[in-house]
């Protein structure tokens, strides 16, 4: 008889709990990091981040010995060129975040990350053709309005938000046809990257505009460590992922969206009229909306789920007996083979 798996433990839990915020929370803080990569300017800044980030991602593997994903992915390249294609999005969100923190516009890029469920929900209805339930509709209504509502308030399309919630909503629904967990995906990922980057590298040390070696050793050390930074909250949130229901780790998200926001008001003294916080008003009525469908729904799942559990139960206990009734005169191994059966139903 099989054995469903067992719950994780109140200790496993407090560890998913404390690595999710751990991650999410470095995610928020990033803000912090990347003003003190000047005089080295976004370019060079994103460069450094991706081939550095190859370099930590490769020690861990070293490290976890966890190398046998390679050969398989290689002799399929309809996965490779998915591969490419999430390296080519996330290399756009990257380059845009770091534009738009050292620019002055670190709300803007927190609004980008609030919004990104909306728009994951809408490519969910355009590309997988996704139905969705009223609430989820009303939410993406709201939405939209906020977007209207923040256009005015900028004189602009909040064209940063928009660019880093289309760039990741695209970058999580390509990837999550790659199949690949976080750490592998990232490392082939960022092998894609680490040409084009090394290159533009080398073009800004012929050309005498590198900051990696004329700036002090502190900057080297900075920029080198983007790589590090980049790895460590996404093995953090691989931690959570296996220990935390799916429905924890999404309401934690908000976190770092939130850190971003009032790090935007508090450190870099950005400006936030009326009129902004009320098109982030709707935004935040928009994802209230969702959170709350999402748990009414997974209660619904649940409660459904003891129920089907209770009616297994039931019945194979009904038929256990009426089997045993009627294999009194046949051979034993008739009669042991009903439990299994039920066992693998439920």
């Amino acid at each position: 008889m099989t054995t469903p798996p067992a719950p994780p433990s109140r200790s496993e839990t407090r560890k998913g709990l404390l690595c999710a915020f751990a991650a999410y929370g470095l995610w928020g803080l990033f803000p912090l990091y990347w003003p003190l990569l000047d005089p080295a300017g976004p370019a060079e800044i994103l460069a450094h981040r991706m081939v550095w980030s190859l370099v930590a991602v490769l020690a861990v593997l070293a490290v976890t010995r966890r190398w046998a994903w390679i050969r398989p992915l290689l002799r399929q390249p309809k996965r490779l060129g998915l591969i490419v294609l999430c390296a080519a999005t996330i290399s756009v969100n990257w380059g845009v975040y770091i534009w738009g923190v050292n620019s002055g516009h670190v709300v803007e890029t927190s609004l980008g990350y609030f919004i990104n469920p909306l728009v994951s929900i809408a490519l969910g209805v355009a590309v997988l053709r996704e139905r969705l339930r009223p609430v989820q509709w009303t939410a993406v209504g709201v939405g939209a309005a906020a977007v209207i509502v923040l256009s005015l308030a900028y004189g602009r399309l909040p064209w940063i938000a928009l660019v880093l919630a289309a760039s990741f909503g695209t970058y999580s629904l390509v990837k999550k046809q790659v199949g690949l967990d976080g750490l592998e995906s990232m490392a082939a990922e960022t092998a894609v990257q680490f040409l084009p980057a090394a290159g533009f590298l080398v073009f800004l040390g012929t050309t005498g505009r590198s900051t990696f070696l004329s700036a002090g050793a502190g900057h080297t050390a900075l920029l080198m460590c983007s790589g590090a930074i980049t790895a460590l909250p996404l093995i953090l949130f691989g931690a959570a992922a296996v220990r935390l229901p799916l429905s924890v780790v999404g309401m934690v998200q908000y976190l770092a969206p939130t850190f971003q926001f009032v790090l935007g008001l508090l450190v870099f003294r950005e400006g936030m009229p009326p009129e902004r916080w009320a098109g982030f008003a709707l935004v935040w009525l928009a994802l209230a909306l969702l959170t709350w469908d999402a748990l009414r729904t997974a209660r619904r799942g649940r409660v459904a789920l003891r129920e089907a559990e209770a009616r297994a139960r039931t019945s194979g206990a009904t038929a256990g007996g009426t089997t045993t009734g009627k294999s009194l005169n046949t051979e034993v191994t008739s009669a042991s083979e009903t439990p299994e059966v039920t066992a693998q139903g439920q």
